[in-house]
């Protein structure tokens, strides 16, 4: 059974460290400053509450700093709320960093079960994942070859068969995953739908209202750490877009 629920999250961090999940404004920064006990901190999340059920597939929306990439991040456990509370039922998969867990002078195949392991599957998922992971990368003969030998998109081909060769109940994205030509694109485009599909719940962060619309049938738009409101995509966007 997959779910999400998020009750009264709330997550700011001191104004001196860097912002959980990527850059915001000076105009941002300034909007949602607040002072504790004489610090200056960042008021990232504000008070959100919200459930996600399992079949449901949600879009986050919003400007560049509204709060997309942290709300992710604190959905997947990265970020502690400071209050408020997340909680799921379901396995999730979160596709921030996929070179996570990679170590250069290993091989792919141990670069396969290091990954495995970081993800929690368990040494018997990995040996039966092996060789599709394998065979899907394109990879067979240099497969046993540490990964420093490798070029760029031989490795980011590697990297991306091993985040998607499991299906998660719950699927955490930030922007739509592409990798390697426009051959393996392609190949790792139906890889990303069918992985949505298998998935309980999705979760994507994205510009993309094209992509948004077609993956996902809720949305909630962020502005400034709040929600802004919840709802079927278009609806979410219309709105959105009248604020504008």
């Amino acid at each position: 059974m997959a779910r999400i629920l998020v009750e009264n999250l709330n997550l700011h961090y001191p104004l001196s460290a860097s912002r959980p999940g990527g850059k915001m404004s000076g105009a941002t920064v300034a909007e949602n400053l607040i002072h504790i006990n004489n610090k200056a901190f960042v008021w990232a999340l504000r008070d959100l509450t919200f459930s996600i059920e399992r079949g449901q597939r949600v879009g986050l929306i919003g400007r560049n700093g509204s709060g997309k990439s942290t709300l992710l991040r604190a959905l997947a456990g990265i970020y502690s709320p400071t209050s408020g509370r997340v909680l799921h039922e379901g396995k999730i998969s979160s596709m921030f960093n996929l070179s996570l867990g990679i170590q250069p002078d290993a091989t792919g195949i141990e670069n396969i079960i290091i990954r495995g392991l970081v993800k929690g599957w368990s040494r018997a998922e990995i040996r039966r994942k092996i060789p599709e992971i394998t065979a899907f990368s394109e990879l067979e003969k240099v497969i046993d070859l540490p990964v420093r030998t490798y070029s760029d998109g031989m490795r980011m081909r590697l990297l991306f068969a091993i985040a998607t060769s499991f299906s998660p109940e719950i699927l955490l994205l930030d922007e739509w995953i592409g990798a390697g030509d426009a051959q393996f694109q392609k190949k790792a485009a139906e890889r990303m739908e069918a992985l949505v599909d298998e998935a309980g719940i999705t979760v994507i962060a994205s510009h993309n209202r094209n992509l948004i619309r077609r993956v996902c049938d809720l949305g909630i738009w962020l502005d400034n750490g709040i929600m802004r409101a919840m709802g079927p995509i278009q609806d979410v966007y219309q709105q959105m877009d009248q604020s504008q």
